[in-house]
């Protein structure tokens, strides 16, 4: 996988992305979304890949906004469109992925770099990170599903409170409000998503594919419970099930292999 604008590695079933344009703070502009469009597609259908880490390039920001000079000209229709486009193949395929994404968040993550790491399943600070949604200063609001992942993570009142003040909260602040789940000295952000990542890699891909489905659905508008029973039942058809069982029986660590 050779891009312009992503550094990606899979190693020991993890497969790392890097959004490498540190000058720009990283930045997204329209080939960086089209690169990682690419990249959550190759992870959700590699069964090599058994987790994602994505992070940004340096130590200052892990994604500091979108490019703003790319649609400072846009009329409202081309306005929608790029939401549309942004939600559906990068920010929606992310939350979707049957693979864990973890945002490890080395710096800024704001407007569409928090919408980025929302979208991730599991989010991770550094002590020096700083994120915030700065939309309505721009006389816009958050486009990449910002307004609803931030409300089903830390409720009404704080979403709509750091919208529209556009206020930042620092690293303690997020893990405090539900807004990430660990925050750690900045050297040891990609330490603590890979001891996340190796616990669940020793858990069956099916299941855990299938519990990130049900999770989600709870959040659209689906029967949330329902998707649980129909993935619940598929577990059952799994050659890891059975493997899971007998393990336990055989009081031995399971092998699973994603089958």
């Amino acid at each position: 996988m050779a891009y312009q604008n992503l550094i990606t590695e899979v190693k020991a079933n993890i497969l790392y992305i890097t959004i490498n344009r540190e000058k720009s703070l990283n930045a997204l502009n329209k080939d960086t979304l089209t690169e990682l469009a690419d990249v959550i597609a190759y992870a959700g259908k590699t069964a090599e890949v058994r987790g994602v880490i994505l992070t940004g390039a340096g130590e200052k920001a892990f994604v500091a906004g979108a490019d703003i000079k790319e649609f400072a000209d846009y009329s409202g229709k081309q306005g929608e469109e790029l939401a549309k486009r942004g939600q559906d193949e990068v920010f929606n395929a992310i939350e979707n992925s049957p693979k864990l994404f973890i945002a490890a968040i080395n710096g800024f993550a704001l407007g569409g770099g928090l919408e980025l790491a929302m979208a991730c399943h599991i989010r991770i600070a550094s002590d020096n990170a700083k994120l915030g949604l700065p939309e309505v200063t721009l006389g816009l609001i958050p486009g990449y599903g910002g307004t609803q992942r931030l409300t089903q993570l830390v409720g009404k009142g704080k979403a709509i409170e750091l919208i529209a003040t556009a206020n930042m909260v620092t690293a303690v602040e997020a893990e405090k409000i539900g807004l990430v789940n660990h925050v750690v000295p900045q050297p040891d952000l990609i330490g603590k998503a890979e001891e996340i990542l190796n616990v669940v890699k020793q858990r069956a891909p099916l299941a855990i594919s299938a519990a990130i489905k049900s999770v989600i659905a709870s959040l659209n508008d689906v029967n949330g419970y329902a998707t649980e029973i129909e993935a619940f039942g598929k577990c059952f058809e799994t050659a890891d099930f059975k493997e899971g069982v007998n393990a336990f029986v055989e009081k031995r660590k399971a092998n699973f292999t994603g089958h």
